[in-house]
């Protein structure tokens, strides 16, 4: 279908949908009603808007790191991981998460092709990086006033199937910053001096989402009486270092498998990505460097370890690149983004990434737990099931019945709730 939609504003494109079909005037009603963030301003973030589309704005509770207590924004739809990061973070107390982050560097790329002799270009590029950074901080003096800016260039020759091409790195510290707009004005800008010097043709010139020179870690210890004292009555009779053990055996999985490691590595986005998105942050290129970093040494691998300490108990590590910023894009623009970040009271992006990394740990320290232990339904089916019934129809203490029902029945789905919904009518 070939809708034209930009030139038209939001309530025309609405009636637009209406009057083509596509959707019905109490749908086009429902999209274009105002919430936090309005409509206007929507409209000037992206093109063809019709509406904004929530998603549930929840707190994680019970973090403590590097000594400091946070409340955690969460935007995310999938139930039980607000509860699973409280939970993990609740049993990682009084000591809670330490964590550390690398200065904020970004990788921008510029590559040149068609070099004549590429090995003896890199080498000149290399002799000429004062240059090169001189001429790509003169783009950006705000950003070096604050301490940031170009800091180094690398080079190194890739072979491609098209044959050789020379591919320069720029190290920019982008300060609060995610940075992407600043890198690439400064990659842009140092395009024709490469050219020069290389005697090659410049192709892209772009900042990299596997950000490398800015990585987050963030480290816990779970004690065994905690690990068991958190199972008492939930039906699973396991000893402390039996629980430390089955986590072990659980991530030596992922550790082993790429296919148990993609799943594992979900679940710590999923921690990740609800802070990013909260706040917001780019959660797509922080997923991609996340993704390429579990692959960097030639196997796709577990973003966190898990070992055991001289008393026996259990002790988490996440490493991970996350690209987040205080300043520019949504964060600035967003009302709900302002509204988590004064909730968080970070104050710088190195922070902000290290809350991020020790939710993700949180995260997937909260999913292996039940996967090795309990099992991962019990607590995801729970919230499932009262989301079943309340989309079946149910209200308040009928969805709780209903839920609960299906629950003992083992019969958790959609055509479930509607039948007891009808009996409970």
């Amino acid at each position: 279908m070939n809708l034209e939609l930009r030139k038209l504003s939001v309530n025309e494109r609405l009636q637009k949908l209406v009057a083509e079909g596509i959707i019905s005037q109490e749908q086009a009603d429902l999209l274009g009603k105002e919430g936090p963030l309005s409509i206007e301003a929507a409209n000037k973030m992206v093109e063809n808007v019709v509406g904004t589309h929530p998603l549930p704005f929840a707190l994680a509770t019970n973090f403590k790191i590097n000594g400091k207590d946070y409340l955690i924004p969460m935007a995310i739809e999938e139930p039980s991981v607000v509860a699973g990061a409280c939970n993990a973070a609740k049993l990682a107390l009084p000591a809670g998460f330490t964590a550390s982050a690398d200065e904020p560097v970004m990788i921008g790329q510029i590559q040149l092709v068609q070099v004549p002799k590429p090995e003896d270009a890199a080498k000149k590029i290399i002799a000429a990086r004062k240059e090169i950074i001189a001429q790509a901080n003169s783009c950006d003096p705000v950003l070096v006033k604050m301490g940031g800016g170009c800091k180094d260039v690398e080079a190194r020759v890739l072979d491609s199937p098209r044959g050789k091409m020379v591919v320069v790195h720029l190290l920019v510290d982008v300060r609060d910053a995610m940075g992407a707009n600043a890198v690439n004005t400064m990659a842009e800008s140092i395009t024709p001096k490469l050219e020069e010097i290389s005697g090659g043709k410049a192709r892209l010139r772009i900042l990299s989402n596997l950000a490398v020179k800015r990585l987050a870690r963030a480290k816990a210890v779970w004690t065994k009486k905690a690990l068991e004292e958190s199972l008492a009555g939930k039906g699973v009779e396991l000893k402390g270092d039996e629980i430390v053990d089955a986590i072990l055996d659980a991530w030596a999985f992922a550790a082993a498998d790429p296919f148990r490691a993609a799943t594992h590595n979900k679940g710590i986005m999923n921690g990740v990505d609800a802070v990013v998105v909260a706040t917001g942050n780019d959660w797509r290129a922080v997923e991609a460097g996340a993704h390429a970093f579990a692959s960097i040494n030639g196997k796709y691998s577990p973003l966190t370890k898990y070992s055991k300490n001289a008393d026996g108990d259990l002790v988490g590590e996440i490493e991970l690149p996350i690209a987040v910023g205080l300043v520019g894009g949504a964060t600035k623009t967003h009302p709900t983004a302002q509204i988590a970040v004064k909730i968080l009271g970070v104050k710088t992006a190195k922070e902000l990434a290290q809350v991020i990394a020790a939710v993700g740990l949180a995260q997937n320290f909260a999913a292996i737990r039940a996967l090795a232990t309990e099992g991962i339904q019990r607590g995801h089916m729970s919230l499932h099931a009262h989301n079943l019934a309340v989309a079946a129809g149910a209200k308040g203490a009928q969805a709780e019945k209903i839920a609960a029902q299906m629950i003992a029945e083992k019969k958790v789905n959609a055509q479930r709730a509607k039948e007891l919904l009808l009996e409970v009518k």
